[in-house]
């Protein structure tokens, strides 16, 4: 062997150990039951918590709440849905049934117990559907921010939501033009004290989501009738909800779910809109770390 294959041979084992020790610190995936990869992120070490994001977001909504968790002895884990962030896209899967089984592998995989669930808007929806699907043997708290819960759509013994019409014209609108519709209602979801940088990361993160997906996902929380799952909660539950959620009005759905829940602590944010994660961060961190921990 020449000199100059002997430099190339060396080169590329240099190369492929390089890509291998590379592969070794990508983040592992979780598999789903049918085949989909989730990426999900893990931070810290402690008890486990597992978060469960918002509809049409990410796990990196989470960030500000893993950075303060985490730097108090809590493993703080996220991870994105399907068809959301680094996750698979997958054309099916989308209903309430599969995504709360993809949130049961996320937590078996990753063999967690005494887990914490912290879900928001409609990952309080899956949350509550892991729970009556998969029980509360590895779940020690429930903590729900903002939820859409227990049931949104108005039907003869429901009074406590929105007829279907007003979603039909939702849907609608999204189907038409999702980024204007994204634009057009962002400032209620936020303060007026919110930066317009902070604004712009979350839209950013809502345009990422496909439209097919963010339907789907929608359709599945409106028309799952969560209220049988509440009398089955044997677990601690804190309710976090401003009184000024227009997405999810606190008297139709955190209050209601609050009564649904034996035990369930509401605690309302005066003047909290429905983006209470970022919009009233101090006092969110600071309640999930006193309840958590407690």
């Amino acid at each position: 062997m020449q000199r100059r294959d002997l430099l190339l041979t060396a080169a590329a084992a240099i190369a492929a150990g390089t890509t291998a020790k590379a592969a070794d610190k990508s983040p592992r995936r979780i598999q789903t039951r049918d085949g989909v990869a989730l990426f999900h992120q893990d931070w810290g070490s402690g008890k486990p918590v597992v978060f469960v994001s918002a509809w049409g977001l990410s796990s990196r909504m989470w960030t500000y709440q893993a950075a303060h968790l985490g730097g108090h002895g809590i493993r703080c884990v996220a991870f994105d849905r399907r068809g959301h962030g680094r996750s698979d896209i997958p054309g099916t899967g989308y209903d309430m049934d599969t995504l709360a089984d993809d949130l049961a592998a996320v937590i078996e995989q990753l063999d967690l117990r005494d887990v914490v669930l912290v879900g928001m808007s409609n990952g309080a929806n899956e949350i509550l559907h892991y729970i009556g699907r998969h029980g509360t043997g590895r779940i020690s708290k429930i903590v729900l921010l903002a939820p859409t819960t227990p049931f949104v759509l108005k039907t003869e013994d429901n009074p406590y939501g929105a007829p279907k019409e007003y979603f039909e014209q939702l849907w609608q609108a999204w189907s038409s033009d999702f980024p204007k519709w994204i634009e057009d209602n962002k400032l209620p979801f936020f303060t007026p004290e919110t930066s317009p940088q902070m604004m712009q990361w979350v839209a950013d993160m809502l345009r990422e989501v496909p439209l097919p997906v963010a339907l789907a996902t929608s359709h599945a929380a409106i028309s799952t009738d969560l209220r049988p799952v509440l009398a089955k909660i044997d677990r601690p539950v804190l309710i976090l909800h401003g009184d000024k959620d227009v997405s999810a009005p606190l008297e139709f759905t955190g209050r209601r779910t609050a009564a649904g829940i034996r035990g369930a602590v509401l605690k309302v944010y005066p003047g909290g809109p429905h983006g209470l994660f970022l919009t009233h961060m101090r006092q969110v961190n600071a309640d999930l770390l006193a309840f958590i921990g407690a």
